[in-house]
This record gives structure tokens, C-alpha cells and sequence, in this order.
């Protein structure tokens, strides 16, 4: 029991004053932000002036690396510097991926594969650096890229001086490796920085500095090795942009010349008299093009979107010269008006179907990448395919077909709202297969594997410890959401019809594309110009070669196909493959029959003119079924399933666990 004479004595020097009590969360943050710029007023008044852009690391150094003149900026050897800042999540898959992509074939001089170095050694060992990025939050990405990157030998030397700069600016030292590439127009390093500092904390870099210093210092560097440009130079490039459909240097000075009333006098670049020239016909251009506008004499308005307008001019018109040097290279006779760009968002955008030219790659920083297909429509389409992980090789001269990403509900997605609707807003196989009792279970577990993917990529979905999931009254329009986010990495769904090349379709013993063609009750339309010619051509002459082989036969003026053609092609082939597999691998070959269980090793996956299929293996023989792309994840494992006709539900493991 407490006494009334009790007390704690509060120890300190004499005459102290007093400690202060301490400050609250709260108070501390809104005097920091007041720092920053302030709040904006509740009831209007003056808006904060903070964006972030100098939070993290070379804030200071980007900021006056940003106030530089434009006349330096002129005289200065032009770099380039992409940024990408990558979340990583605790994973290193994404790491180990670009890195192997990076150290692709093709890349040097020589048409070699790249070589990782680093800080102090130009082979460095990828798997240690692996090993550090282990557990990392985010990662950043860099590409270097210097307008005359030919003129040195190496980039290897350009590059580390390059990031002692940053280290300096920074003021930490950087866990980093880096591959150089010469594969294009202009020699440029990428650079690969773990996001920890050198005290082990989560670097984080200030936006002003990426945004501006990086180039600055990456110019300080080019400019002191090679000189900086002349006045002929300078002009030269100055008015190679005047007429340019792209953002400019020369869009970017009139941008910051704009009062703040909005306007651009005439009277405010203090240049020479060819500066004004260029400055009035770049004007004149973009009145052209309906993003400038002349108000009075000498005073104009630019347009709010004009940079964002610009430079996806710009990117159409690099895609269309990407176009033409394809077409060119294989000879294929086009002209200008037989070029498209295929636009997956556009509602009414139509599948493609055609040969495949070449896949090349549109954005290397963000692993973007792209295909050029030759359509039976007699145009060359090119088709942005997003993320490079999206679409497996394809080898060119392919029959490929492209359809837009469906940005709606799936079928499973209104099912497990139904049936979460119905058991309290909860779903797991158990209960669906509760709810319908007609259900498999290894149907209900595609449910749970959407489920899956909603809640790792997007957050969409909630999983308690149980299994069981927790499903949101607004279920169906998070699906859509979930799949608009896909659609950003992967607009378009591409299908391999088949790998052989059509010339090579017309007397092969398997069941082709051709076949398919002439068999469907609704075939492609082929117009009768560029591939849809060919493929026209291929179609009679493929219908003659059945004709030979007795599988078609001519009655009057039209073709008559046998009703089991497709199948007796596809048994012929795989006879035939089935038959140099058994000698290679030394085990029998069993067919595969509609209601066989089917259960192996998958040991390898077979391209033939029928399609892909998957060998699989057991002690002393194996068998060939149909090949889906998730079946690639379990090479050299144990599968098992049971056929059904021309397809096959599979179980990966003896165990019992998900069908796919």
C-alpha cells in the first residue's frame, strides 16, 4: 500500500532545468514535412511544394548538377541514362533472369556471349552476387549509353569511372555488376545495383539525382575523354531535331522558357540568330502537328500533353523503321501502306495470324519485347508482346497465331464468387467439391491455383493459415482488375500453330497447319497478296499431295478429305518419330489410347508438324502425348494422368496433388 510520504527522487546536476517532455510522433512528422514545403491549407491557400524528388542519397548533387546552363548542356558529349527501379520481394528469380539474359549470345563485337564484371574484376562471378542479393528489397537497373560509345575500344574502364562518380556523389560504395553490349547502333553498358548501401541498409537513391545527375556526371566523363562538341557539332545535331517527330533538346528548352502565365514570347532566348531560327521552325513544326498554338505575334501556347504526344511519335516512328529494316533485310516486297502496329487495348483489335520474321527486343532495361509476323492478311504486323518471360522461343518461320489479352472475368472467377457466396464469403477445393458433388477434385484445384496467382501478384486474394481462402464481396471485379494489371506485362497471348515453315508443311507426313486449314468449317480469310499469297499457293499444293498419298480425293471441281485424315496423319508421324526415338533411347514405344493411365518421367518435349508433344518415359518403354507449356516445369520429374482423346488431365509427383 502506497504511503503519503513516498516519492521518486529526479536525479540530475543543481539548478538543472526541467528536460522537456518528448515530442510526439505526429508533432515530429509535421514539423519535418513544414520543412519539406508544408501542408497545402485545408481551406485553399498556398499548395506544398514537396514531390519527394530529393528524399534518399546525391539529392544535393542532383540538384545542382540539374541548375547547369543549357549552353554547357550543348557543348557537352550527349549520354544517356534509363533508369528501372525493380522490386524484388525477397527473391532472386528475377535476378538470376536478367543476368542470364544480359549474358546472352550475339552481344560483343565478336557475336559472343556477355561477360559480367564489376568494381575490380572483368570477369565477375554471378552466382556470388546472387548469393549477396539474396533477401534484397529492390534492385536498381541502369543502362549507360553514350551517343559515341564507338569511339572506345571498352566500355569496361567508361563504366567503373562512371559509378565512382555516383559512389562519391552517393557517399557510399556500390554492390554492382555490369555487361556491355555492341549489338546495336550505339555500344551502352547495363548496370546492375543492389539496393543495400555499404552499411547494409536499403539504398535509397533521390529521385532528382537519377533523374538528372547520373546524366550530368556520365556527360562530365564522355565530354573530358573525347573533347567537347564544336559549334559545327552542335548545330549539326540542333537541326537534325527541328523537323524531328520526337521530344526533343530543342522541345525541352521551349518547355522551360514557358512564363508563368502559360506563354512563350519570342523575345526570351537569349541565343544567336541561328538559335531563333531553329527556335521559330521547331514552333512552326509542332503548330504542324497541333501541340503549339500562336495566339499573337511572337507569343505561343504549348500544349499540356505536348512531350507525352511526342515521344510516342517518336516510339511509333523507331517501331516502323524497326518494320521497314526487317522487311527489307529478308527481301520481302512491301511498301509503306502494307506496315502495321498491332494495338491490343483497341476493342475491336482482330487476331493475327502468319509467319513469324523476327522477335527482337524494344526495351532491354524493362524486358520488353516484341515480334514481327508477315499475316495471311498480306500486311507485317508488329506486335508488342510485353515481358520477355511471357512467350517462349519460337523459332522463325513459324505459323503463329496472336490474339488480344481478354481483360474480363474468367469463368473460374465467377465460380468461386457463387460459391464463396454461399459458405460465408470463404472457398477451398473441400468446399467446392461440398457444393457441386459432381466436381473432381483436380477441378477444383484450378480454382485455387487463380486464386494463387490473384493473391502473389496483385494482393488480390486473401489466404488464411488453413488453406481456406477469404473471398471479397466485389470478387469478380478484382479478377477484371487482376487482369488488366496482366495485360500490362503481357497484352497478347501467342500461340505456336505450328514450327515447320509452310514450304516445308506441303509434303510432310504429319497432320500441319494446312491440313487444318483445309479441314476447318470456318477457315482463315487469306487475302491474295504478300504471306496470304504464299499460304494460298501452299494450301493447293498441299491439297495435291493429299490427293497422291489417298487421303483426298477430287470429285469434280471440288476436294473431298477423308473424315479421319487429320488423325491417320497424326498417327503416321508419330509412328515414324516413335520409331527413331525407340532405337535412340534403346526402350519400346507404347501408343498412347483415349483412357490410358499415362505415368513417367517427362524426359523431353518433341516439335513435329502434328505439334508438340511430351516424351514420357518408364523402365522399359515410353509414350508420346500431347505437350502443354506447364508441363516444362517438371522436367526430369514423375507425372501421371489420364488421356482423353487428343488431351490429357495430368497429376505432377505420385502423390496426390494438383492436376494440370
Amino acid at each position: 500500500m502506497a504511503r503519503e510520504n513516498e516519492f521518486e527522487p529526479d536525479l540530475g546536476r543543481i539548478g538543472a532545468r526541467q528536460p522537456k517532455p518528448p515530442r510526439s510522433f505526429k508533432r515530429a512528422v509535421t514539423k519535418a514535412t513544414a520543412r519539406a514545403g508544408g501542408f497545402a491549407k485545408p481551406g485553399g491557400g498556398k499548395r506544398s511544394s514537396f514531390t519527394g524528388a530529393r528524399i534518399g542519397r546525391g539529392s544535393g548533387a542532383g540538384r545542382v548538377l540539374a541548375s547547369r546552363g543549357p549552353q554547357a548542356g550543348l557543348r557537352s558529349r550527349r549520354v544517356i541514362v534509363k533508369a528501372h527501379l525493380v522490386q524484388l520481394k525477397g527473391s532472386t528469380g528475377a535476378v538470376m533472369a536478367h543476368l542470364r539474359y544480359l549474358q546472352r549470345d550475339g552481344v560483343t563485337r565478336q557475336g559472343e556471349p556477355g561477360e559480367l564484371y564489376d568494381a575490380e574484376q572483368d570477369r565477375a562471378n554471378g552466382k556470388e552476387f546472387l548469393e549477396r542479393s539474396d533477401g534484397d528489397r529492390h534492385q536498381f537497373r541502369f543502362v549507360f549509353s553514350p551517343d559515341d560509345g564507338a569511339e572506345y575500344d571498352d566500355l569496361k574502364d567508361l563504366t567503373r569511372r562512371f559509378m565512382e562518380r555516383v559512389e562519391s556523389d552517393l557517399g557510399t560504395k556500390l554492390d554492382w555488376v555490369a555487361v556491355d553490349h555492341y549489338n546495336t547502333g550505339h555500344p551502352h553498358s547495363h548496370i546492375i545495383v543492389r539496393g543495400k548501401d555499404d552499411t547494409g541498409k536499403d539504398l535509397i537513391i533521390a529521385r532528382e539525382y537519377i533523374s538528372h545527375g547520373m546524366r550530368e556526371r556520365a556527360q562530365e566523363i564522355v565530354t573530358l575523354d573525347l573533347g567537347p562538341r564544336d559549334a559545327v557539332q552542335i548545330d549539326r545535331s540542333l537541326k537534325s531535331e527541328m523537323e524531328q517527330e520526337r521530344f526533343t533538346s530543342l522541345d525541352r528548352r521551349l518547355r522551360q522558357e514557358v512564363g508563368e502565365d502559360g506563354i512563350l514570347r519570342s523575345g526570351t532566348d537569349p541565343g544567336d540568330g541561328l538559335r531563333q531560327t531553329l527556335r521559330a521552325g521547331r514552333l512552326q513544326k509542332l503548330q504542324r502537328l497541333g501541340l503549339a498554338d500562336e495566339i499573337a505575334p511572337g507569343q505561343w501556347r504549348l500544349a499540356d500533353d505536348m512531350e507525352p504526344v511526342l515521344r510516342r511519335m517518336g516510339e511509333r516512328g523507331d517501331i516502323l523503321k524497326a518494320l521497314h529494316y526487317e522487311i527489307q533485310r529478308q527481301g520481302i516486297p512491301r511498301g509503306a501502306a502494307d506496315y502495321a502496329i498491332y494495338d491490343a487495348t483497341d476493342p475491336n483489335a482482330k487476331p493475327i495470324i502468319g509467319k513469324l520474321l523476327v522477335r527482337g527486343l524494344s526495351d532491354e532495361l524493362k524486358d520488353r519485347h516484341y515480334l514481327i509476323v508477315d499475316g495471311v492478311d498480306g500486311r507485317s504486323h508488329y506486335v508488342d508482346i510485353g515481358r520477355g518471360n511471357g512467350t517462349a522461343p519460337i523459332p522463325d518461320g513459324s505459323i503463329i497465331a496472336i490474339t488480344p489479352k481478354r481483360l474480363e472475368a474468367r469463368a473460374v472467377d465467377h465460380t468461386v464468387a457463387e460459391i464463396a457466396s454461399a459458405h460465408g464469403g470463404r472457398y477451398s477445393a473441400d468446399i467446392h467439391m461440398q457444393h457441386d458433388k459432381t466436381v473432381r477434385r483436380e477441378f477444383a484445384e484450378t480454382h485455387v491455383r487463380r486464386l494463387e496467382a490473384m493473391r502473389k501478384l496483385s494482393q488480390l486474394a486473401e489466404r488464411e493459415p488453413d488453406g481456406t481462402w477469404i473471398i471479397a464481396p466485389d470478387h469478380v471485379a478484382r479478377a477484371v482488375s487482376f487482369e488488366r494489371q496482366q495485360a500490362r506485362n503481357y497484352p497478347v497471348r501467342v500461340e505456336t500453330l505450328s514450327v515447320l515453315p509452310i514450304d516445308r508443311q506441303i509434303g510432310t507426313e504429319g497432320a500441319t497447319w494446312l491440313d487444318r486449314e483445309l479441314m476447318a468449317r470456318q477457315p482463315t480469310p487469306i487475302r491474295d497478296a504478300g504471306f496470304g499469297r504464299e499460304a494460298r499457293e501452299a494450301l493447293v499444293r498441299r491439297q495435291q499431295w493429299l490427293v497422291e498419298q489417298d487421303l483426298a480425293r477430287q470429285d469434280q471441281d471440288q476436294i473431298v478429305y477423308r473424315a479421319n485424315m487429320l488423325s491417320v496423319l497424326r498417327r503416321r508421324e508419330l509412328a515414324r518419330a516413335a520409331g527413331q526415338l525407340s532405337a535412340e533411347l534403346g526402350l519400346a514405344y507404347r501408343e498412347a489410347k483415349s483412357g490410358d493411365r499415362i505415368e513417367g518421367v517427362y524426359a523431353r518435349k518433341l516439335d513435329l508438324a502434328s505439334g508438340s508433344f511430351a516424351v514420357i518415359e518408364k523402365s522399359r518403354q515410353f509414350t508420346l502425348v500431347p505437350w502443354r507449356p506447364v508441363l516444362e516445369r517438371s522436367m526430369g520429374k514423375t507425372v501421371a494422368g489420364i488421356a482423353r482423346g487428343d488431351a490429357i488431365s495430368w497429376t505432377i509427383g505420385r502423390q496426390r496433388g494438383p492436376s494440370i
